[in-house]
């Protein structure tokens, strides 16, 4: 299968192209390639910003089927969905931009040549049209509006892509994603994992080895869950009314799994012992409470019954995740109030993590 990548690299600077010029690329559902473009992105029309990861891959979070194979695009660093074209969704999933959509930044002269095509092709696409793709007809069962944005196309907007495709692999060190040592570094330890799932003796001897050299290549041995709440329990809940810009600290896994069952649950949101554990005992900042997410693969709103936190910086790395590691997406991860613990104001700058700021434009060059 062709595997094209996007001329860009991680760590370029590009600028985005101006309303006319996106508008005329898209067909006649406001996309390219099945990715649509949504009304949230054109606040960053016409700013220059710096490619954060190239998309070549990225994880189904729709169907559920692992891996998928993306075609040019890139995630532009800082640059998230506000949801405000959807409901006020909170997600503030990562956006996917189509190389059709960016330039070099250093390459001004583009502009005229390009927007003179995009006056004539502009009427097969407008502005109105693409706030209407925002959202599809009214439930029939239920009256309720589904809506419509690049996590809720993103199966049909991919191709399949299987874990030992090892070109994904080498197109992360190429593309600039990641060094060649954090790549090998995922790749065997995803390898001894493997291995201790699948072995059909010398379980004990195998899990002591695989959490040895997990502790020496990564920090903490290797991961797993033991859920303290029994089958068919009721998991404790808390609140500390968390506000944005508050620092907290993660509880350790130890004592989040006292708050959930067998397969790490509270309330129905998810413990990833894989993705959230290596942030257990870090001091971070608060970024939302998180009220509304539009539900993939329905596209219906869904309404938290209790808040998650959305944690400044805090997203999966995709180092542990099975079938989809060094996925670029940085999903942001959900924390209930349980797990965290307020930090003294005057301790924070003093214990505060260094993590990646997600906050929207963050990475803007003027």
């Amino acid at each position: 299968m062709s595997w094209k990548l996007s001329r860009y690299r991680s760590g370029d600077l590009v600028e985005v192209r101006s309303k006319e010029e996106i508008l005329a690329t898209l067909d006649q559902h406001g996309c390219v390639d099945g990715m649509p473009f949504m009304p949230e992105m054109l606040q960053f029309c016409e700013k220059r910003f710096r490619v954060g990861a190239v998309a070549h891959k990225t994880c189904d979070t729709v169907q559920k089927t692992g891996g998928r194979r993306l075609q040019a695009t890139v995630h532009l660093d800082g640059v998230r969905c506000d949801g405000l074209a959807h409901g006020g969704c909170q997600a503030e999933c990562n956006l996917f931009w189509k190389d059709e959509w960016l330039k070099p930044a250093t390459n001004n002269g583009l502009r005229l040549a390009t927007l003179e095509v995009a006056n004539k092709a502009s009427e097969r696409f407008t502005e109105a049209q693409l706030l209407a793709n925002a959202h599809l007809s009214s439930d029939i069962e239920g009256d309720e509006l589904r809506y419509v944005c690049q996590a809720t196309n993103l199966y049909t907007a991919t191709e399949p892509l299987a874990w030992w495709d090892m070109r994904q692999y080498l197109f992360d060190v190429l593309t600039g994603n990641h060094p060649a040592s954090r790549v090998m570094r995922v790749l065997f330890l995803a390898s001894l994992r493997w291995l201790l799932a699948h072995a059909p003796f010398g379980w004990r001897l195998i899990k002591f080895v695989n959490d040895r050299i997990h502790l020496w290549l990564s920090g903490r041995p290797g991961p797993s869950l033991d859920g303290q709440i029994p089958d068919g329990g009721t998991t404790p809940t808390g609140r500390l009314d968390l506000k944005p810009g508050e620092y907290v600290k993660i509880k350790l896994q130890a004592a989040i799994e006292e708050t959930v069952g067998r397969f790490g649950k509270n309330r129905g949101l998810r413990f990833d012992p894989e993705e959230m554990a290596p942030y257990c005992g870090r001091v971070v900042k608060v970024r939302r409470a998180v009220t509304r997410i539009i539900d993939e693969p329905t596209g219906k709103m869904l309404q938290m019954k209790q808040p998650c936190i959305m944690l400044e910086g805090v997203v999966c790395n995709a180092e542990y995740a099975p079938c989809r590691l060094n996925c670029p997406r940085a999903i942001p991860s959900y924390w209930r109030e349980i797990w965290l613990e307020r930090v003294d104001n005057d301790k924070q700058s003093t214990h505060c993590a260094t993590l990646p700021d997600q906050s929207q434009g963050s990475s803007l060059v003027d």
